[in-house]
């Protein structure tokens, strides 16, 4: 998850104001017209779940490897998309549909921008990028309740049973995992609020008497949040991969919860371009990288050595800190009521105003259910 921006309330509230000055064109609430699904090859009962289903213990969809198979474009299609990083392992799907030709097989051709969040908003409201490969964060929710015209139309992960990415805390004497009182507490971290940790942190600290409201957050770099924590700078801090690696076993720190296991947080947001007015191609990218997970990423693709050599050097990153923590669950699908979720932690912190947006404003699920050949 260390892609997950900083976006603070202020981003959040200049993303609304760019909004509405954007004029976007068409209804924001508008559905996906009605298309032709059709039954796909390698595609069966397994490659789709009921979004209802929030079992932590839920398989995730899947297709035969190599499935669904490409079904190019009558005229090849050019397609941005940005990305946060394109060294953190959840973007690692994408980059291993570019290199072994994926996007290529649908007639697209995907360019990975490396932009942040708030910068790429504005961009793909207007229609100068195709997707952000990102989250629901706050400022895209206030960007939806500002007259942008952007869906979340693919999952990306959800954590392994073996991951401690989330929240640690520095234990006080007489103080156990099962025994921590987070009020007052201070917060290390480097993804400020309006982040999606914002459920799973609202979720953690609820169960040690907390809350998002009743705590201190202190924003960090990422190389100062374990050093914080561990001098006592902090008295807790949002670990990500593989971070917590260096505290997990020790006495004196507790892990107290993470992303939420079978509940994906981000992936794949389209905007207008894809939505409505090219659907073919947002079909066919969302295919593309369906087929990269079922080959590549269904199950432990870490128990294979070479595979994890050639991921470390697509990632600029070293084989060792790849396999020193858990794959992670690939999953292209959205869970039921994430977006809701999402929303009632931002409105905890105080960077989402009004009522929450309705899941039709918010999710579309039409695009990935085609590529499999699901018929809802």
């Amino acid at each position: 998850m260390r892609t997950l921006r900083c976006l603070v309330a202020t981003a959040a509230l200049a993303l609304v104001a760019t909004a509405c000055s954007a004029q976007p064109s068409g209804d924001p609430g508008a559905a996906t017209a009605p298309r032709t699904v059709r039954p796909v090859a390698g595609c069966g009962k397994a490659s789709w779940t009921d979004p209802a289903d929030l079992s932590p213990t839920r398989s995730p969809a899947r297709c035969s490897p190599g499935r669904p198979a490409p079904v190019p474009l009558t005229e090849p299609r050019k397609i941005t998309i940005a990305t946060g990083t394109l060294s953190a392992e959840y973007v690692a799907p994408l980059e291993v549909a570019l290199d072994k030709g994926e996007f290529k097989a649908e007639g697209l051709d995907v360019t990975l921008k490396v932009l942040p969040t708030p910068d790429a908003l504005p961009l793909l409201a207007k229609g100068d990028i195709d997707a952000m490969w990102a989250a629901p964060e706050a400022a895209v929710m206030n960007g939806v309740r500002g007259g942008f015209d952007i869906k979340w139309v693919a999952g990306n992960f959800s954590p392994a049973p073996g991951s401690r990415s989330g929240l640690w805390v520095r234990l006080k004497d007489g103080e156990s995992a099962s025994g921590v009182r987070m009020a007052g507490r201070t917060l290390g971290t480097m993804i400020g609020k309006g982040s999606v940790i914002a459920y799973p942190m609202q979720q953690a600290l609820a169960s040690h008497g907390g809350g998002l409201d009743r705590i201190r957050y202190q924003q960090l770099g990422s190389a100062d949040v374990l050093t914080a924590l561990r001098n006592g700078g902090v008295d807790s801090a949002w670990l990500l991969d593989p971070v917590w690696r260096q505290v997990t076993g020790r006495a004196g720190y507790a892990f107290l919860g993470g992303q939420p296991q079978g509940e994906p947080l981000g992936g794949m947001l389209y905007g207008r371009t894809l939505l409505n007015d090219d659907v073919d191609a947002g079909v066919a990218l969302l295919r593309a990288y369906i087929r990269t997970v079922d080959t590549y990423f269904a199950g432990d693709y870490k128990a294979d050595g070479a595979f994890v050599g050639y991921l470390a050097k697509l990632l600029g990153t070293d084989p060792a800190i790849l396999r020193a923590t858990p794959p992670l669950r690939m999953d292209w699908e959205i869970r039921a009521g994430t977006t809701t979720r999402l929303q009632a932690a931002y409105r905890a912190q105080g960077v989402e105003p009004g009522s929450p947006l309705p899941e039709s404003r918010t999710v579309d699920r039409a695009l990935y259910e085609e590529a499999v050949g699901h018929r809802p």
